[in-house]
């Protein structure tokens, strides 16, 4: 159901929108999390460290699809919220014509050059193979992530958030249960990882966007839809190529970083792939709530309601910092028993490094979450260019520090340092951005 953020409490009408939205991305990190669970424990502490470093760049391709996903969700909002219905059907078929284009070129450049990209990452020789098979299957499966993207930002631009969940909730459900039967029963090893992958996103995609058409086809228009406008891609490009830029450098940033990781080792490497899919799902989720509130932002941009878009931070960060308690208090005091999951007792030196990495980074989930409410606000304004200087701050950081810092101690502690001081310089200046385009908006 179509629902306007425009009217309504704020709080109230956030949170309802938010929660489906963040209950969506834990299950679609359950996608990450169960290839690595399945990896490690069936098939071997390798295949948990072939997973995780395929993982980061398979966050290159994860970036342009979500780059799309934020530029036709914002300008869709806006134009759902100034009521101008047949310019919004037209910008949602310029977004998934320009998407299908860009997912085709990502695909042949990854088939071409993903071992070029392990082998820059320093990637160890015994895990190789494995990562180059998990990597190549997944491309193949690209143009589901793309396009299930594309819907799931329609159907929150349109205020729908409950229905990615009901389809998330079914996908994720049958990854884990698909690993388990091609890994175990099949002995498929790590291809069934990726096969189970791409046959759940398969699904999820063709059923999201036949909803997706129906939902559109429901909405009266008057006169012929431009099914292709240039001036529509124009203003999707200006919020979605930021989004992919920003995206699209922190994995290669985190790619940079995955070789300062390998050098210390598999062991290091399998400890920081398990405890990185915590922390990311931690992350993704108050970046998915940061998506809401550039949608609920958008909307009322364009139904100039200003004031409702400084109700809506505020109302946003008390729910992600509700959220941010309990993922704190467990990381902390039960993250040992979550690594477990991904791996046994006698991978002593993997379970340090993953107990070590989550208790530096825990009690920051507080700072980043801010940061990450306040980028939503400027995404959903359009104030790319700020947006994007506190996001290259972060990580520019955390590059140069992972490395001074690791060599500095000798030790992999050095790198999970980088992250709280990336994460408080960046909040800072993002909320600072934020504050300084509310004042232009004369509110």
């Amino acid at each position: 159901m179509n629902k306007d953020l425009t009217v309504g409490n704020p709080q109230k009408i956030l949170w309802a929108f938010c929660l489906p939205m963040f209950g969506s991305i834990v299950f679609q990190q359950l996608y990450n999390i169960a290839d690595s669970l399945v990896a490690g424990r069936f098939i071997g502490e390798n295949a948990l460290a072939a997973v995780g470093n395929s993982y980061n760049i398979t966050l290159i391709f994860i970036a342009f699809a979500f780059g799309c996903n934020i530029g036709c969700s914002v300008i869709v909002s806006q134009l759902f919220g100034a009521k101008d219905f047949k310019t919004m059907k037209s910008s949602v078929y310029t977004a998934l014509i320009a998407s299908g284009i860009l997912c085709a070129a990502l695909m042949l450049v990854g088939l071409l050059s993903c071992q070029t990209l392990l082998q820059l990452m320093r990637t160890q020789e015994e895990i190789m193979a494995e990562s180059s098979l998990y990597l190549n299957i997944y491309i193949w499966g690209l143009p589901f992530l793309f396009f299930y993207n594309i819907a799931t930002g329609i159907f929150s631009a349109l205020g729908d958030s409950k229905t990615p969940f009901v389809f998330l909730v079914f996908s994720s459900s049958a990854n884990i249960l698909i690993d388990i039967l091609f890994v175990k029963t099949c002995s498929m090893g790590i291809a069934g990882v990726a096969w189970a992958t791409f046959l759940c996103q398969g699904v999820s995609c063709v059923l999201s966007m036949i909803l997706i058409l129906k939902r559109l086809a429901k909405i009266k228009t008057e006169g012929a839809v431009t099914i292709f406008s240039w001036s529509l891609l124009k203003k999707i490009a200006i919020v979605a190529i930021p989004s992919i830029l920003q995206q699209s450098f922190i994995s290669v940033g985190n790619m940079l970083i995955q070789g300062c990781i390998n050098s210390f080792g598999v062991s290091v490497a399998a400890g920081y792939s398990a405890a990185v899919k915590l922390n990311n799902l931690v992350i993704t989720s108050f970046t998915t709530i940061g998506n809401g509130i550039s949608n609920f932002t958008a909307q009322n941009l364009g139904a100039g309601k200003y004031k409702r878009i400084q109700e809506g931070f505020r109302a946003g960060l008390k729910l992600v910092w509700c959220l941010c308690v309990p993922f704190c208090v467990i990381y902390i005091a039960f993250g040992k028993y979550l690594l477990l999951l991904f791996m046994d007792q006698s991978s002593a030196t993997a379970l340090m490094t993953g107990r070590q990495f989550l208790w530096i980074l825990s009690p920051f989930y507080f700072v980043i979450s801010a940061k990450l409410i306040a980028d939503g606000i400027l995404r959903g304004i359009s104030a790319m260019q700020k947006f994007m200087v506190a996001t290259f701050t972060d990580l520019i950081l955390r590059v140069i520090l992972s490395f001074v810092l690791s060599g500095w101690s000798h030790s992999a502690i050095g790198i999970w340092c980088s992250w709280p001081v990336g994460w408080s310089i960046a909040t800072v200046l993002s909320i600072l951005f934020y504050r300084g385009e509310y004042r232009k908006m004369g509110r």
